[in-house]
């Protein structure tokens, strides 16, 4: 597909960086916004679902998406990770002085090394877990030793490649039998286990200052119950319109690295995880992480909680004020993932099988590996399928109405959770 096409006028253009249901909700969004959107497709699989949206075009077929930028005019390019900025042409995306919906230099750290984003919750006064670097088994079960206790074991640098992702442990026997497994060819980096009680906040840091949008909650664990192993992706997630900071995240652990934003000349989106303790000091906000994104699960409820995204997008790539105005009624999001067979275990692969749809659906599906068979019908072509995401005033009827529409979609051996909503949920609860 080229990637020429008829401006509408006056509207703003965006490229998005990426595939699958991502590229299909944040482009679809900001399409429905007015917007005229593209899409880069950075990877070899879900090509198809932001075709829905507007013109394609593979890496594999032009090696830069930076020629595409005068050609389209495009005034902002939405990332999908943050591995945009270690690509050949980073620099000159950067440079072209075009937009981009992230942090870009040394602002990035905070999310791409973990033991950055330690060192700097040190220096603002925000709590963080007990947390080492080891280069190796030897050096990590010398950590263990002296600090006897269950550590979450990450990769040092975090990228969706990193050979190690999250694998969360909830008792030193679990920590000493995980690190005999581990690929130790980045090093490891252990942090304090602290509980499940975990929530994120997602603010905008634009013009110096901080706008803070939603509170979520995203259900990483594969099973019901919070059970099996954490997946690459949630499974999952909530959201609740939260501009005020109802659950006091954004004033303890986003507000204290004000001056740290400004310094960097930070601008884009910030979503916190953490942990609320339940020893010692009880219901303090401790944080595991910082993402420079507006997530996965979440992004495509944030916008279209927006009576303004593009111009909130726009505004805020241009590290302008802002002024988010949210639409009346949508305060709650939930979003809900139809997995393929053999999710999470992504070693187990299946046949490409069909999909089939009972109905009209009355809230976003968001396809992922999905794509159009020559007989014009869906097939599911991997393991995860689609999003399912409703908007409502209250969270239970957001919860329903999403259940209600992920069950007209058939594919042989999917699942999704439906406990959703059913733990977690107050921010800080398990």
């Amino acid at each position: 597909m080229t990637m020429t096409h008829s401006k509408k006028s006056q509207s703003p253009s965006f490229l998005v960086l990426g595939v699958g249901s991502f590229a299909h909700s944040i482009g679809g969004a900001l399409a429905d916004a007015g917007a005229d959107v593209s899409t880069y497709l950075t990877r070899n699989y879900g090509h198809f679902p932001p075709s829905l949206i507007g013109p394609t075009l593979a890496s594999n077929v032009v090696p830069s998406p930076v020629p595409l930028l005068r050609e389209q005019k495009i005034a902002a390019v939405i990332p999908q990770s943050i591995d945009w900025a270690w690509q050949p042409w980073a620099d000159d995306l950067v440079a072209s002085g075009v937009g981009i919906f992230s942090p870009t230099g040394e602002a990035m750290r905070i999310e791409r090394e973990r033991d950055f984003a330690r060192q700097l919750c040190a220096r603002c006064k925000i709590a963080f877990p007990k947390s080492f670097v080891a280069a190796n088994r030897l050096a990590a079960e010398a950590v263990l030793a002296k600090h006897p206790r269950p550590f979450v074991i990450k990769n040092p640098l975090c990228s969706p490649t990193s050979p190690v992702h999250t694998i969360l442990c909830e008792t030193v026997a679990d920590t000493r039998a995980w690190l005999r497994h581990v690929n130790y060819a980045e090093g490891v980096f252990l942090q304090e286990y602290l509980g499940r009680a975990e929530a994120g906040h997602i603010a905008l840091v634009s013009g110096g200052e901080i706008y803070s949008l939603v509170t979520n909650q995203e259900y990483k664990y594969a099973f019901n119950g919070n059970l099996g192993v954490v997946a690459g992706a949630p499974l999952g997630g909530l959201v609740e319109r939260d501009e005020n900071d109802r659950y006091g995240l954004a004033r303890a652990l986003l507000h204290p690295l004000l001056p740290w934003f400004r310094e960097v000349n930070y601008h884009g989106p910030v979503q916190v995880t953490a942990i609320k303790t339940a020893a010692p000091p009880p219901g303090k906000w401790h944080v595991i992480e910082y993402n420079i994104r507006i997530g996965v699960t979440s992004g495509p409820m944030i916008l279209r909680m927006l009576k303004n995204p593009a111009e909130v997008v726009l505004r805020t790539t241009r590290n302008e004020e802002l002024a988010p105005e949210f639409n009346d009624g949508l305060n709650f999001g939930c979003s809900l993932t139809l997995a393929g067979y053999g999710y999470p275990f992504t070693q187990v692969r299946g046949p490409q099988l069909p999909l089939e749809v009972e109905g009209k659906f009355d809230c976003d599906v968001w396809w992922n590996e999905v794509a159009r068979g020559a007989d014009g019908h869906l097939l599911a072509t991997g393991q995860r399928i689609a999003d399912v995401i409703a908007l409502a005033p209250r969270l239970d009827e957001a919860i329903a109405r999403a259940y209600a529409n992920i069950r007209k979609i058939r594919v042989v051996g999917s699942y999704y959770r439906t406990d959703v909503g059913q733990s977690l949920w107050p921010p800080g609860n398990v």
